[in-house]
């Protein structure tokens, strides 16, 4: 898939664990899970919102476009 997900990447330079992030962005683990695996179809842009604002980061530091 031409779109990476890099949120195991701002997590580790913010050092916030999966729960912390789950806790602060009212987002189910399950569901937080799925996305940072990059299994995710679609992504709310209030939940990308919410991800930014916990990780004091920029959308595209988040999603990243490949070409394959």
């Amino acid at each position: 898939m031409p779109i990476i997900v890099n949120l195991d990447v701002m997590m580790a330079r913010r050092k916030m664990s999966l729960n912390e992030l789950s806790e602060k962005v009212n987002i189910t683990l399950a569901n937080l899970s799925i996305l940072k695996t990059g299994k995710a179809k679609a992504v709310r842009f209030s939940t990308l919102e919410a991800i930014c604002e916990a990780l004091d980061c920029q959308p595209g530091d988040i999603l990243e476009y490949v070409e394959e």
